[in-house]
């Protein structure tokens, strides 16, 4: 009996002893990074140049893998039922982090079933106009819209999208009932907005900046706290009169929940590299994301916040996911 219990608590204590060391040999070989969406999108595409430095940063090639489907949740619910060795990481768009709210049929909690490693970055929003609506800036243009809202309609470009959320936010802020037209995706969004079937549109500038800097449409104001050198003559929103409403959508990377705190600081402390590396910086700023640097404890805290004040907005509009 003594020999068979000092047998087992012997193989426990390998067993303890063999995390640490798996962490302090990590990464001994590539790492899988999982893109939930097709190549050639934002999100794709900040993916692809993060893997790209956390590479250099981890001594170790990580390999993009596309598997898209389901809003999302077919490449995620990959890494959820991965093994939690951190060989197989997720990079992932905000939308991500409300789960069943946006997609019914999604199988777990972005919360509990993964590993929060870092924020990536995020991309500020732009309000545009089409080119028709009344006003040269945004004070007359919402004058005009209070006088008559039943003429004017948004654009949704998803359900629950980083868009979706600041569009219901002012709403709420402004108090005027204006009626939401839900696409799918930016692109035919894009399309009715300069057609004149909407006439607003807020998703993040990465996508919508080109239509206001070629005059296709009005950029009325961006959400980051400084006027980006993108678009200098587009003011921001408290400029233009609406304080602290600097909402993004944002970008993180994630693991699976049971992997080990060792090699999850590993990788937030690659992250926290990445996000000091001026070219990275500078790539990344060139195309509208600004860089962050969130490590596993700020990281969690914020998607916390972030799925209690979206989920509570969404329900306040009666938002019904498809």
């Amino acid at each position: 009996m003594n020999l068979r219990r000092r047998t087992v608590l012997g193989a426990m204590g390998a067993s303890l002893l063999a995390a640490p060391a798996l962490a302090q040999d990590y990464p001994n070989k590539p790492l899988k990074m999982i893109v939930p969406y097709p190549p050639g999108g934002g999100t794709d595409g900040l993916g692809r140049i993060t893997a790209q430095f956390l590479s250099e940063k981890l001594g170790q090639q990580i390999v993009i893998q596309n598997v898209g489907g389901a809003s999302g949740t077919i490449g995620s619910e990959m890494v959820r039922r991965a093994e939690p060795d951190g060989y197989t990481v997720l990079f992932n768009a905000s939308l991500f982090v409300l789960g069943k709210t946006v997609v019914p049929s999604c199988p777990y909690d972005p919360q509990t079933d993964f590993r929060a490693i870092a924020q990536a970055g995020e991309a500020p929003l732009v309000m545009l106009a089409n080119n028709n609506v009344p006003g040269n800036d945004y004070a007359a243009t919402m004058a005009a819209v209070a006088k008559d809202p039943k003429k004017f309609f948004v654009a949704i470009s998803s359900g629950g999208s980083a868009g979706h959320i600041a569009t219901l936010a002012w709403l709420k802020r402004i108090g005027i009932p204006l009626d939401q037209i839900l696409y799918k995706g930016t692109a035919p969004a894009n399309t009715d907005l300069m057609s004149g079937s909407v006439q607003f549109f807020m998703d993040p500038w990465t996508a919508l900046l080109p239509l206001a800097t070629s005059g296709r449409a009005k950029g009325l104001y961006v959400t980051s706290k400084e006027r980006t050198p993108l678009a200098p003559n587009i003011p921001t929103s408290a400029e233009v009169g609406l304080k602290d409403f600097n909402l993004s959508s944002w970008y993180g990377v994630w693991a699976p929940k049971d992997t080990p705190d060792a090699i999850v600081n590993r990788l937030a402390a690659g992250m926290a590299e990445v996000s000091k590396d001026k070219a990275f910086v500078d790539k990344t700023t060139s195309l509208g994301i600004v860089p962050t640097a969130r490590g596993p404890k700020d990281f969690a805290a914020f998607i916390k916040s972030e799925v209690e004040t979206n989920t509570a907005l969404l329900k306040e509009a009666n938002f019904k996911p498809e």
